[in-house]
């Protein structure tokens, strides 16, 4: 059986922060021929190539240590890009004050996308303004809540 994304996260983590970076998201999609393990990395001067480097030097060794994986993968390291996806609650508060897009599991308010200036989040919802309208969206009703690159 293949490990939960928060079993990967609660390995990895500590790997990842130890060289002085955040684990800003992980998508695994494991199993099969296939299969990917998707590490987003962000630091205080920003990720290049040789931090990726890096990092997947590490994440492999304590992929190989901890054997929780089966069958083969492939191991992906890079910055989170300029959409980044807002996973943690942290990120939502360094980005308050930001546009962004969210894509809902079903139709809120009569729609299943919602683009909006980021206020807020707490425990159970996001708070957006759209146009002149304050909204709050239940954070179970997210399917993904990403940037809109400020170009």
């Amino acid at each position: 059986m293949q490990p939960s994304r928060d079993e990967l996260v609660e390995l990895l983590e500590p790997a990842v922060k130890a060289l002085g970076y955040e684990l800003a998201d992980l998508e695994a999609h494991l199993g099969g021929p296939n299969g990917v393990l998707r590490l987003f990395i962000d630091g205080d001067a920003g990720i290049m190539l040789e931090d990726c480097e890096l990092v997947s030097r590490q994440i492999s060794s304590v992929l190989d240590v901890a054997d929780r994986i089966g069958g083969n993968y492939r191991l992906e390291v890079s910055s989170p890009g300029l959409d980044r996806r807002l996973s943690k609650q942290e990120h939502y508060e360094k980005y308050a004050g930001s546009l962004i897009k969210l894509r809902l599991k079903r139709l809120v308010r009569g729609r299943k996308r919602l683009k909006g200036l980021l206020l807020s989040r707490d425990s159970e919802h996001v708070f957006l303004r759209i146009g002149d309208k304050d909204i709050s969206i239940p954070l179970a009703e997210i399917e993904t809540a990403r940037l809109v690159p400020d170009l």
